[in-house]
C-alpha cells in the first residue's frame, strides 16, 4: 500500500523517513525533527515535532506507539498510546512523550522517538437494544479469567 507523505520544512530534509527496521517488523521508526537537542526532564511531558504530514486512505488509521527500547531502558513513553492519526488529518505529526525515569534523557536531531503503525480499521452504526446476547464469560472483567 501506498501512502503520500510530505516534509513541511525542507530543513529537516536529512532526517529519514519512517522506516521499518526489520523484515517482520509492524511498526516503522519515526525520527524527531529538533534543531537543537531536546531535554525531557524526570516526570516531564514534551510534543516532539517531526516534520511530516501524510494522507492516509479512508478507512485507515496510523497508530503512534512507544519503542520498547525507550520504554526498557530509559522510561520514555508515548502517551496516549496508542495515539491515533486520522486518516482526514493534515497536519503535523507530533509526538507526545513523558519521562517517567528519574533521569533527564536527551532527544538529538533525528533520533528515532516512536512507532507507526497503519491500521485498517471499520466504522460502526450503534444499533441500540434492550438485551445483548449471552455468552458464556457474560459480565466478567478485570481478571475474572485468572491470572
Amino acid at each position: 500500500m501506498k501512502v503520500q507523505i510530505s516534509r513541511l520544512s525542507d530543513k529537516f530534509n536529512d532526517i529519514p523517513l519512517p522506516e521499518y527496521q526489520s523484515e517482520g517488523s509492524a511498526g516503522m521508526d519515526i525520527r524527531a525533527a529538533v534543531e537543537n537537542p531536546l531535554t525531557i526532564n524526570p516526570g516531564e511531558i514534551v510534543l516532539v515535532p517531526t516534520n511530516l504530514a501524510i494522507a492516509l486512505p479512508k478507512g485507515y488509521e496510523c497508530q503512534v506507539r512507544t519503542r520498547s527500547g525507550l520504554a526498557l531502558r530509559h522510561g520514555i513513553f508515548a502517551l496516549n498510546s496508542p495515539g491515533t492519526i486520522d486518516s482526514d488529518y493534515r497536519g503535523e505529526i507530533r509526538i507526545i512523550l513523558a519521562n517517567f525515569s528519574k533521569e533527564p534523557f536527551v532527544i538529538n536531531r533525528g533520533d528515532r522517538i516512536a512507532q507507526l503503525v497503519v491500521a485498517k480499521y471499520e466504522r460502526v452504526e450503534w444499533e441500540e437494544t434492550n438485551k445483548l446476547p449471552e455468552t458464556v464469560r457474560g459480565d466478567g472483567g478485570f481478571g475474572s479469567t485468572g491470572i
